[in-house]
């Protein structure tokens, strides 16, 4: 086996082995060489090299995603982690569990006009859930310059260290921090920044270890059920005849079909679903946007709950939030294992369980269901819209409405679609997508960034096949995507192009100007076409809804490249179509 000379190089490598973090995704870099000797001479490790620091971290955060389990991701030092931070950011609102190893330089090379060098300690602030700052290996240092006093040497606070705090104290320190970074990235489920100063040489290897970590016991996420806590919300839930569940981004299978079959028998209770829930009954509502925007006031009390319970990550539709903000419920609880955010302004408990957890412990226990029309009432609102929106579909023009209908009834069974964000994800909330379908999108900041590098890791981290939907700006903006070794030959992206940010159409402000061109809706003439070449993808454009069913029908076959679906739709009617759907559906 090969490992690096330094020690700090081998602790890390070798506690990520105890920690069972696998997937390694490297930032090509010559500073954080001594990480990438050790994690590629492993066979324990499954290594990615991606290029462009933005894409690797989206693409570790995809494969986090999808395993459930920390990814970490490694850059050298200077401004490669700061390009990392729009990914830990999202992974800190999404709950996923990153795992950044950034190599930095030894302390007397900061701030005094060095190369490739930043302040990197804490340069997340709080959007992780630990920092640790590892210290440089003395013995290294030692062992490098063996007849002389070494730069390191010459700072009074690391003459302290080296005089006052022995190695093995530096190696403790180091081994902690690791430790305990992995552990609250896995059990906690979010980013955590590892900083490692390296000195030079950097390439030096050897052929045995020459640390021993101290042994180390895995801890275990455990979930208490407090029945206390439990009894008093037993209490306000018999008492209320109206019930509401609104469930944003979950995991597909989170709750087993018992508990959705209990809630769904509760005639008292509805539950609004979002695309991202992956939640899936006859009796509940999803397309909340289509419910609830043709509402009047009247219509919005009746609608009004007594008691709100909310599952899962960050909701899409601001039509919800507009409505609960409004007509507040008498009593809200979030259960969620990690956090619960205030998105009402009326949140009165945090349960913190998970999901199925808590309905495990807390569905036993209710003794009837309230007698109500609350469930009925709704549920013939939504077959009234449902017939509407079918009545709407039949004479539209080709447009991004009709496009989003086609291709989310056009999914193979059992796959894996991420969508991209802004329009992208709303036109989906807005269609029923089949069951066997796991839903996935980066709604923790909702940001287009990284939106196709996400998606690609995804594809790795799952045995689904994967599509990806997205908007032009989107699928533009992170382009760099593309230049990935690792993208499976099944794996389809869309991109629906109406040369434009067509989402802020809909928005208040004056359009059809120039100044709204250029500053707003970014009017461009681009195509993935180009693209396509230099990458390697199989490219098909459509340009109205006969060359779109005809390039579906074999866009999802066998093939020996990965492939991409460009939809090219009017930009000057996406925005009317889309406004005029509320109306007709009221």
């Amino acid at each position: 086996m090969i490992y690096s000379k330094i020690p700090l190089s081998q602790t890390v490598v070798t506690l990520c082995k105890t920690h069972e973090v696998k997937h390694i995704v490297i930032s090509p870099g010559s500073r954080n060489a001594p990480l990438t000797i050790g994690f590629t001479h492993d066979a324990y490790f499954s290594c990615y090299s991606i290029v462009d620091e933005r894409c690797a971290a989206f693409f570790a955060l995809g494969l986090a995603q999808q395993l459930q389990e920390p990814v970490a991701v490694i850059c050298t030092s200077g401004s490669a982690l700061l390009n990392y931070y729009p990914a830990v950011a999202e992974a800190f609102y999404s709950h996923i569990p990153l795992v950044v190893i950034s190599a930095d330089r030894p302390k007397h090379l900061i701030d005094i006009g060095d190369g490739q060098t930043i302040n990197q300690k804490n340069v997340y602030g709080t959007h992780v859930l630990h920092n640790a700052n590892l210290k440089l290996d003395l013995l290294e240092v030692e062992q490098g310059h063996p007849d002389q006093e070494v730069p390191i040497l010459k700072s009074i606070e690391n003459k302290l260290e080296r005089f006052l705090g022995l190695q093995k104290d530096i190696q403790s320190h180091n081994e902690s921090e690791i430790h305990d970074a992995l552990t609250i990235s896995k059990l906690h489920s979010g980013p955590v920044h590892i900083n490692c100063p390296f000195d030079e040489p950097l390439y030096d290897t050897v052929e045995e270890l020459s640390i021993n970590p101290k042994p180390f016991k895995l801890q275990q996420r455990v979930e208490k059920v407090d029945p206390f806590e439990i009894k008093s919300l037993l209490e306000v839930w018999h008492s209320a005849k109206r019930k509401m569940i609104l469930v944003g981004v979950l995991p597909p299978n989170a709750i087993e079909t018992q508990w959705i079959q209990e809630i769904a028998d509760d005639d008292s209770v509805i539950v609004f679903t979002e695309t991202t829930s992956n939640l899936h009954h006859p009796d509940f509502f999803p397309g909340i946007d289509k419910m609830i925007a043709p509402l009047d006031e009247d219509d919005f009390k009746a609608l009004q709950p007594d008691v709100l319970f909310t599952f899962g990550g960050l909701v899409v539709s601001k039509k919800i939030k507009a409505f609960l903000r409004a007509y507040k419920p008498k009593f809200h609880a979030h259960i969620d294992l990690y956090g619960a955010n205030d998105t009402f302004f009326t949140l009165d408990k945090h349960i913190k369980l998970a999901p199925n957890a808590f309905l495990a412990a807390f569905l036993p226990q209710v003794t009837h269901h309230t007698k109500s029309t609350y469930k009925s009432t709704w549920l013939a609102v939504r077959q009234k819209r449902r017939k509407l929106q079918k009545a709407y579909l039949k004479n539209l023009p080709f447009s991004d409405f009709t496009v989003f209908y086609t291709l989310l009834k056009n999914l193979p069974r059992h796959s894996q679609l991420q969508v991209g964000n802004s329009s992208a994800i709303r036109y989906t909330q807005l269609f029923q997508v089949p069951k066997s379908v796991h839903v996935f999108c980066n709604r923790g900041t909702s940001g287009i960034d990284g939106s196709t590098s996400t998606a690609i890791g995804a594809s790795l981290g799952s045995d689904k096949r994967t599509t990806f939907i997205t908007g032009d700006l989107s699928f533009f903006y992170d382009s760099n995507a593309l230049w990935n070794a690792y993208i499976p030959q099944n794996f389809r992206i869309i991109v629906v192009n109406n040369e434009g940010g067509g989402i802020f159409r809909i928005l208040p402000g004056q359009k059809d100007t120039a100044n709204f061109d250029c500053y707003f809706e970014t009017k461009h003439h681009l195509s993935a076409s180009h693209l396509c070449k230099m990458y390697g993808f199989q490219y098909v454009s459509a340009n109205d809804q006969d060359e779109l069913n005809t390039a579906l029908e074999t866009f999802y076959a066998d093939s020996d490249a990965p492939k991409l679906l460009e939809v090219f739709t009017p930009s000057q009617l996406n925005d009317k179509i889309l406004l005029d759907f509320f109306k007709a559906v009221k």
